[in-house]
């Protein structure tokens, strides 16, 4: 008889085992039940619960209006669905910009309620009091550097960061600080190939993982929107998307067929009904 043995959790331990053993790590948005445990299932190593449900669920031009309530409701979802990835839940615009205590609060709030593992910020030295506190409350902290599109209004736009040498220094700089302050992982968004593979360098004696989209492929590892890499959203299309399906395509069709069905009386049919 053969017996199946669940994969263990991951946790931040694990991820920085892959680190320091060069091993890639994968990581996906996930923002309900129905796909994360399928994602869950295929063996992701991290889900993220991103602010980006503000953009993909709730149909927002940016990630600025989701709140920590919505993020909290998202992630419940997620966590049941996660028996072996670890979940990471973004903090969203305005939880942790005003104070640090005002942060801890919401990022105690967001672990206990919600179940995930760790949290997320955008930011770089300007935050560092925040995240050392909330590494203190003893919550892992996962940083974002590079295109932050919380700070979208202060950017103007969503293009290549960090091409200009003060910038990049400046990035390598943050990353540094997040890594000793004891973050275990640093996302790094839409910057230079050359310079996040030098961040990632960079941060490896701390045990830190990068975790790239848009930023080449010399970091510990990468992260997509799901539903971007699923072909969902078809409007979306930058270069560093890759489309791993196309089930739009699917969806619409299935949809259409479904409805012909319906209009011409075969569904349901005498083996569909009681």
């Amino acid at each position: 008889m053969s017996v199946h043995v669940q994969s263990s959790k991951i946790t931040t331990q694990t991820i920085r085992q892959k680190v320091d053993a060069g091993e890639k790590i994968t990581m996906l948005t996930s923002y309900d039940f129905t796909l994360a445990r399928l994602v869950d299932e295929a063996g992701i190593d991290v889900l993220l619960v991103g602010d980006s449900a503000s953009n993909v669920v709730c149909g927002n031009q940016y990630t600025l209006p989701i709140t920590v309530d919505e993020m909290i409701f998202l992630t419940k979802g997620v966590v049941r669905a996660a028996h072996h990835a670890m979940v990471v839940i973004d903090m969203p615009f305005g939880s942790y910009q005003v104070n640090k205590e005002e942060a801890v609060y919401n990022a105690i709030r967001m672990l206990k309620e919600s179940g995930c593992d760790a949290v997320k910020l955008e930011g770089g030295e300007e935050i560092l009091p925040t995240v050392k506190h909330i590494l203190q409350a003893g919550i892992p902290v996962c940083a974002h550097l590079g295109l932050t599109p919380q700070s979208v209004n202060q950017f103007g736009s969503f293009s290549l960061r960090a091409k200009e040498e003060a910038e990049a220094d400046k990035l390598l700089h943050d990353a540094v600080l997040m890594a000793q302050a004891g973050c275990f992982a640093i996302v790094l968004e839409k910057i230079p190939a050359a310079l996040a593979q030098k961040v990632t360098q960079a941060v490896l004696p701390y045990h830190c993982a990068t975790i790239g989209i848009g930023a080449g492929n010399q970091t510990s590892g990468q992260v997509l929107v799901l539903h971007d890499m699923l072909g969902l959203n078809e409007g979306f299309k930058p270069k560093f998307l890759r489309h791993f399906a196309h089930l739009a395509e699917e969806v619409k069709g299935a949809v259409e067929n479904y409805v012909h069905a319906v209009e011409d009386g075969s569904f349901p049919n005498e083996n569909e009904q009681y």
